[in-house]
């Protein structure tokens, strides 16, 4: 009897694709880590300008080790809310993958949109965002998350401000 073994490129897309909709399940970030990133080292870097760190203070670092993981959790829940819907992430085939990217490691891209909302000021807004899920193991976990969103909303609203 003969055991099915995934690809590669179907580990990494369906174990991204189980992350993304960890977000809507409500999933804590501390199972979050434990499922879907590597238990040595995982790093998050959410892109964003420095000048934004004053209202959005998990901006442009990179949070390395799991510590500091749950550090970037903890600042990001302080300041927004994300309120996922079902049609937020792509299905597993709407994400781009490539296992030969990072020494084999692979690269698995994810365009996403959805409702944020500012906790200090109650203000929503929507955007598309992007995930780039690299350092993968073999077994299909996480090494760095990194996302690209948009900080000047995010500036704009928990600042209480209108852009024009």
């Amino acid at each position: 009897m003969s055991t099915f073994v995934p690809t590669r490129t179907t580990l990494l897309r369906s174990q991204s694709h189980a992350f993304c909709q960890a977000f809507l399940t409500g999933l804590s970030p501390s199972t979050t880590l434990d499922r879907f990133f590597i238990a040595t080292d995982p790093h998050i870097t959410e892109h964003g300008p420095a000048w934004a760190r004053s209202r959005l203070p998990f901006l442009g670092e990179t949070f390395a080790g799991r510590e500091a993981c749950e550090e970037y959790f903890e600042i990001l829940t302080k300041v927004l809310e994300f309120l996922p819907s079902k049609d937020t992430f792509p299905g597993p085939k709407g994400m781009v993958v490539d296992t030969e990217a990072e020494d084999g490691k692979g690269v698995v891209h994810v365009k996403a949109r959805g409702k944020f909302k500012a906790k200090a000021t109650g203000r929503e807004w929507e955007e598309e965002f992007a995930y780039r899920l690299s350092g993968f193991d073999k077994e299909g976990r996480i090494g760095h998350w990194e996302i690209w969103a948009d900080p000047l909303s995010a500036w704009a609203a928990v600042g209480n401000e209108e852009l024009s």
